[in-house]
């Protein structure tokens, strides 16, 4: 018999809660009865149909206080029918992947009907949070009690409490044995051992495992380069015999790991089900408004924003400011070189043990004011492209990430090119690079893992101490675990995180032959930056919905070009050795046109590896062609028994 949601049950007091919901202190009643009768009714009716229940009782709130607290959770039967609706891929017996449905979940690998765990926690609260976001306006003009916050047909209703502020936060609940699990094959216990990614993407869904598998990939890609580097350094730079060498080798590195990432990431991603699965119409960002009117494509009610206003935005307020910006982070540069020379004089004066020291401090300080910019800059960025008004989350996030690169590229690295090719001063270079990239590493470090982890740390003592002194019959576990969650930071992705290893990547690709150790250096912070980051995730943050995610995005892109930079740098480098400038002793044209050359090839090699290197592994093309193939079978199939069923009709009345 087919199951339909009207026949399932959204009255049970005992459920496993899965997302807590916050509101104000101030909410009046009638929203939140309101609230709660639109979450537990039926979808036919406009509602979620799920499980609903506060997190304290009448009793005890008189006692611990009004916590505004609420937790929701779901039956088997309707994460299941969940799962179907927002297109989860699951492997099916005779090996093929398959979107899920419940008519034939017999059919999955996995599944049985007295078996809980066919779905992962991450995705059973990434099917509540899509069913909250998917709770729509009807009729109601206003959510009640509150008439300025006004609603129209088909408005998402969560993301109006939100921005009205009577709903503070919706975050998903951890699972403290699962996560005591992760931790320990994680990073609890040191050890050299690949990380468990599948695990990771189980509990924290695919974006996060991504990100992880892609930082492992990286810090392992980066051991060749440290280990030639090692032996370079015991040299001195001006021998360009070996820098040459050494420079060849990175611009086929860079291109290569790349390319390789992608073959890995297609074949994580098929053997999780996102790879093929198939991606749903983008609803409108919370933050975008504009006049109601009728989408075309949906036909649904929704803000209208001329594309024009938009371009205005862009072009005459967001990109003079972005100018603007790169214009003082090239004067702090050149008050950074004042500096530099500053130090020298003196040196050259003294000649003293602490006068050496000194020189050093211009790229130390200089290496704080561009991660202090870089933040600032963030924030100014985020805002303005808030302010541009994009309806699609998509086209936001490439905005900003458009943004944020250019800045931060200029800001990091426009003092290396300055150093490289104008001043021609490949000693300072290597200073330079060797002081900006440790003290970003260190600063990442502090304000990333220890100081939130510390600060943590400090708020559950408390926490704690306040559940202990409790007289009152409450599920004190329970209660603990979410009013300590609820005060935990929140995860903003991992934007900053990819961030931080694109900028890794860039010292190490543009410049690291005249600082061998670079690479070095990165693989060391790698290592500790897995271990950090998984704290972060597990013990400093509130744990993230879990997003479906078929590959790292925008930020394979910004890769890719920042290794085609790397491809012109390097070139220029060593066009500009003593050894390759004897050859040509009187003509410079004829070296530069050499260079240009050589750069050319390059990246015509470049990109025929990149073409000659498939995307994705045999098997994973072969498996994608017969889902094609067997997709095109089962529409024939529909239409023949559509045109069956027709002529029949068509017989029946003639007759």
């Amino acid at each position: 018999m087919k199951v339909t949601l009207s026949a399932l049950d959204t009255y049970e007091t005992s459920f496993t809660p899965l997302v807590v919901i916050e509101l104000a202190q101030d909410v009046k009643e009638e929203t939140k009865e309101w609230l709660k009768s639109r979450i537990i009714a039926k979808k036919k009716d406009g509602g979620a149909q799920l499980l609903f229940r506060p997190l304290l009782n009448k009793q005890e709130k008189e006692t611990l206080g009004n916590e505004n607290l609420y937790l929701v959770g779901a039956s088997r039967t309707r994460l299941l029918l969940g799962a179907e609706a927002v297109g989860l891929v699951r492997e099916c017996m005779d090996g093929t992947m398959r979107a899920f449905t419940y008519g034939t979940r017999l059919s999955f690998r996995g599944f049985h009907d007295d078996n809980d765990d066919f779905l992962t926690m991450a995705e059973c609260q990434f099917i509540v949070k899509h069913e909250l976001e998917n709770l729509r306006a009807r009729d109601e003009k206003m959510i009640p009690g509150y008439p300025q916050a006004k609603l129209y047909p088909g408005k998402s209703l969560l993301r109006r409490l939100l921005t009205s502020g009577i709903v503070l936060q919706v975050f998903p609940l951890h699972d403290n044995e699962a996560l005591k699990k992760l931790e320990d094959t994680w990073y609890t216990r040191f050890s050299l051992h690949y990380q468990p990614v599948d695990h990771i993407r189980g509990y924290f869904g695919e974006t996060i495992a991504l990100y992880f598998g892609f930082l492992e990939f990286f810090t392992f890609a980066l051991i060749p380069m440290a280990v030639i580097g090692l032996p370079y350094y015991l040299f001195v730079w001006e021998d360009y015999d070996k820098y040459v060498i050494f420079a060849s080798f990175n611009l086929i590195w860079s291109t290569v790991i790349l390319e390789v990432w992608k073959r890995g990431c297609a074949d994580m991603t098929y053997r999780w089900g996102t790879l093929v699965m198939k991606r749903q119409f983008e609803e409108p960002r919370p933050g975008f408004h504009g006049v109601l009117g009728v989408n075309p494509v949906t036909g649904r009610e929704e803000p209208l924003y001329p594309s024009y206003k938009r371009q205005l935005r862009i072009y005459l307020v967001s990109l003079p400011f972005v100018c603007l910006c790169l214009y003082f982070s090239l004067y702090v540069m050149m008050i950074y070189f004042d500096m530099e020379d500053w130090a020298l004089h003196v040196h050259e004066e003294s000649g003293t043990e602490w006068t050496s020291v000194l020189l050093y401090v211009p790229s130390i300080i200089y290496a704080i004011v561009i991660e202090i910019m870089n933040r600032l800059y963030r924030y100014a960025a985020e805002f303005l492209t808030a302010w541009e008004n994009h309806r699609l989350e998509s086209a936001y996030q490439n905005h900003l990430v458009l943004k944020v690169l250019v800045f931060n590229f200029l800001n990091c690295f426009a003092s290396l090119f300055y150093i490289a090719f104008v001043l021609k001063d490949m000693k300072l270079l290597g200073q330079s690079l060797a002081t900006l990239l440790i003290t970003s590493q260190v600063i990442n470090q502090i304000l990333e893992s220890l100081l939130p982890y510390w600060l943590q740390k400090k708020h559950s003592v408390k926490v704690k101490r306040k559940v202990q002194a409790l007289k009152v019959d409450v599920d004190a576990t329970l209660y603990e675990q979410v009013i300590l969650e609820k005060e935990m930071g929140t995860y903003l992705g991992t934007f900053d995180d990819y961030l931080e290893l694109f900028l890794q990547f860039g010292y190490v690709s543009l410049f690291s032959c005249v600082y061998p150790l670079a690479a070095a250096f990165a693989v060391l912070n790698n290592f500790t930056e897995v271990s950090s980051d998984a704290l972060k995730m597990c013990r400093v943050f509130k744990r993230p919905f879990s997003e479906p995610s078929a590959s790292i995005g925008v930020w394979q892109l910004a890769f890719e070009t920042m290794s085609v930079i790397s491809v012109v740098t390097n070139c220029a480098l060593i066009g500009m050795s003593p050894q390759v400038n004897a050859i040509f002793p009187e003509s410079k044209t004829d070296l530069v046109l050499i260079v240009v050359a050589v750069e050319h090839a390059l990246l015509a090699l470049k990109f025929i590896l990149a073409f000659a290197i498939p995307d994705k592994p045999r098997h994973v093309q072969m498996k994608l062609a017969r889902l094609e193939f067997e997709s095109l079978e089962a529409l024939k199939q529909q239409d023949r028994e559509r045109t069956k069923h027709r002529v029949l009709f068509f017989d029946s009345n003639v007759l």
